[in-house]
């Protein structure tokens, strides 16, 4: 391995990030106050280039600053939005990056500015870094924390700030992911949450984004009693978001997905029958995927939830114009869901989008009274005590979306099938060498 690539991993190992000016970037001021050297290794997923992620091993983490909580981690996965970094198309993606950003744990240390949790205690990490203190976060708006991702160009981009997040390239601050054996958490006392005894690690995760994501895009969008809603996208986050829209009261509720991910339909229909499922490859002659809508809601479709994100092009065009870097992200979704939706109607936005588009049909927004909401990235934070009680109650069960149960030392392989959307496999839960056997209804070990 060249001699800049091994420092790149060590800095990310022990904590170097590149977000958060109040965050120790300096390795050489490290305060042994906080935490030792202690020479151990853990395995991590890292980023490799274009399509290639691999596990090295690396220097654990330790505690560099006084809120930081290092966790041992028992259980992670990948997010379908992971995919975007797999590809490349997230900007300031770097070989070497340790990647993920869904993780549950045990507490292993803390620094002294850390009161609320103890060695010992299971935990949920939430994606977004937030600091607790800025007014952002003082307003719950924990995913645009404000000290978190000091990032240029992100800032420039956006014309605000977002938070960090870990696991996902320096264009959201340059931290370590949670694809890793260990993972330090910054602020632990703000994004960490204690999962209860009687709560398994394999339904605890999902609150580290996918549970709280899915709510989030359901809620802020305005799902209400009565409503028709319309779900673009049958992975994980469009599964829960139809769970959670019929939960908040839609009467009627349509999952649209197609090609290669057509079998999530017939996934997601299995698990909630009252779903109603639309494959757009499969559109009687001349029919487009919104006009379908209108017929079947009779135009009366109250609001749509796109989850499956701008990266994917249908057509040729925005698939030369994404080739040649004319566009980061394809309009053709948005344009079916303003086209679809009746006037007046809503259409919320939580499938990523990092940058700009071409050929977006702003004039039907305008015209037709179109709410159109960015859900931005969810500030799960402000909603995942009251979802922990949920599934405490059993009101929410996010192993229904489980389909798997695989090693982290697989997590190449698991990539791999994630990117061929291979059938069968909707969410799955990544163990390390420090999980607990399968918790009763989740999968067994599939080896790969």
């Amino acid at each position: 391995m060249a001699a800049t690539q091994a420092a790149n991993l060590v800095e990310r190992a022990i904590g170097h990030t590149y977000g958060d000016a109040n965050i120790t970037t300096d390795v050489s001021n490290y305060n042994n106050e906080y935490g030792v050297e202690t020479g151990e290794t853990i395995q991590a997923a890292i980023w490799q280039g274009k399509n290639n992620v691999g596990i090295v091993e690396m220097p654990k983490p330790r505690v560099i600053d006084p809120g930081d909580v290092i966790v041992k981690v028992t259980g992670s996965t990948i997010c379908g939005s992971d995919l975007h970094l797999y590809h490349g198309v997230i900007p300031q993606i770097e070989k070497g990056d340790v990647l993920g950003h869904e993780c549950c744990g045990v507490v292993e240390s803390t620094g002294p500015g850390a009161t609320k949790f103890t060695h010992g205690q299971r935990v949920v990490v939430s994606f977004p870094i937030a600091c607790g203190t800025c007014k952002r976060c003082e307003k719950k708006l924990y995913s645009q924390c404000e000290k978190t991702n000091e990032n240029t160009i992100t800032n420039a981009m956006y014309g605000k700030r977002t938070a960090g997040i870990f696991g996902y390239s320096h264009f959201t601050g340059g931290f370590a992911g949670g694809q890793a054996e260990f993972l330090r958490v910054p602020y632990g006392d703000v994004n960490l949450l204690r999962i209860p005894d009687e709560v398994p690690d394999e339904k605890a995760l999902f609150l580290s984004d996918v549970v709280g994501t899915s709510w989030h895009c359901v809620v802020d969008t305005g799902v209400a009693k009565g409503d028709i809603v319309a779900v673009w996208g049958g992975g994980p986050i469009g599964q829960m978001c139809v769970d959670f829209a019929f939960y908040h009261g839609a009467s009627r509720v349509i999952l649209i997905d197609g090609g290669d991910g057509a079998w999530r339909l017939d996934y997601v229909k299995a698990k909630i029958p009252k779903v109603e499922i639309l494959d757009f490859g499969n559109l009687p002659g001349g029919e487009s995927v919104s006009s379908q809508l209108r017929k079947m809601t009779g135009h009366n479709l109250d609001v749509c939830l796109e989850c499956a994100g701008g990266e994917y092009a249908k057509g040729w065009v925005h698939f030369f114009e994404q080739m040649i870097g004319a566009e980061t992200d394809t309009s053709e979704l948005l344009n079916e869901m303003i086209t679809a939706v009746r006037p007046f109607g809503r259409v919320g936005l939580t499938g990523v989008y990092a940058g700009f588009t071409n050929h977006f049909n702003i004039g039907s927004l305008m015209q037709t009274g179109v709410r159109l909401i960015g859900n931005g990235q969810a500030p799960v934070q402000m909603y995942w005590e009251e979802l922990m009680k949920l599934v405490q109650k059993g009101k929410i069960d996010p192993l229904r979306m489980v389909s798997h149960r695989m090693r982290l030392e697989d997590i190449d392989k698991v990539y791999a099938m994630f990117n061929q959307r291979e059938k069968g496999v909707q969410k799955v839960y990544l163990e390390t060498k420090y999980s607990k056997p399968a918790a009763s209804g989740s999968p067994q070990l599939t080896r790969v």
